[in-house]
């Protein structure tokens, strides 16, 4: 009964950001027909909009930041607190509503990076997204679920049940690995250390220096 709740509430909530996002579209025509605003058409927005392929997931942007991938730029657009209290490995903070900000163009409409855009979920992510998206710039991607599904997958993954396929095990072999190179300690991790004793001193052999036989003769 609690999921079902839970799961219309989130359905509720996704229909609201569908909603925001279309009136954001229809809204950003508007803007003054300055060069820095044209922008891609409206049609070509809500096209990109429908489409899921902005997204990346956690499993895949997990094995970028491992192989250290240089192409990737991390922006969390949550405000200040949110960033300092946790956040992903290098992310840039450029809360949501400094986005247009022309100190913060300079990371967000570049070709160099893949710019991957988060929040908490994807509700501020999206509309960062749609924003950036609608002034033309590119290579921009949302992380899938954002924070909270980078915690639940990441950060502390649930081992598959016994009766789950192989496929699933591979996956949460992955997703351990991953946790414990962001810093995650896991109890077989501690392992006994067995004192060693010291090793015994080296006899020192001393060698007795042989006497001088006397000289023969005499003077």
């Amino acid at each position: 009964m609690v999921k079902k709740k839970v799961a219309k509430v989130l359905a509720f909530r996704y229909m609201i950001l569908a909603g925001i996002l279309v009136i954001l579209a229809g809204g950003l025509v508007l803007l003054p027909k300055y060069e820095k605003h044209e922008g891609i058409k409206t049609e070509q927005l809500l096209s990109n909009i429908i489409s899921p392929e902005r997204y990346i997931s956690t499993d895949n942007l997990a094995d970028k930041l491992i192989n250290q991938d240089p192409s990737y730029l991390l922006i969390d657009v949550r405000d200040e607190k949110s960033f300092n209290k946790y956040t992903l490995p290098n992310a840039i903070n450029i809360p949501l509503a400094k986005l247009l900000d022309e100190d913060s163009e300079m990371y967000l409409n570049q070709g160099q990076y893949d710019v991957v855009l988060f929040s908490n979920d994807n509700f501020y992510a999206d509309q960062a997204w749609i924003l950036c998206n609608r002034l033309d710039y590119k290579n921009l991607h949302v992380l899938k679920g954002g924070v909270n599904e980078w915690y639940n997958t990441i950060i502390n993954p649930l081992k598959p049940a016994e009766t789950m396929p192989a496929e699933a095990f591979e996956l949460y072999t992955f997703r351990k690995a991953a946790s414990m190179y962001f810093g995650v300690a896991y109890p077989e991790q501690f392992k006994t250390v067995i004192k060693k004793a010291p090793p015994k001193p080296k006899k020192v052999i001393t060698v007795k220096k042989k006497k001088k036989a006397p000289a023969e003769g005499g003077c």
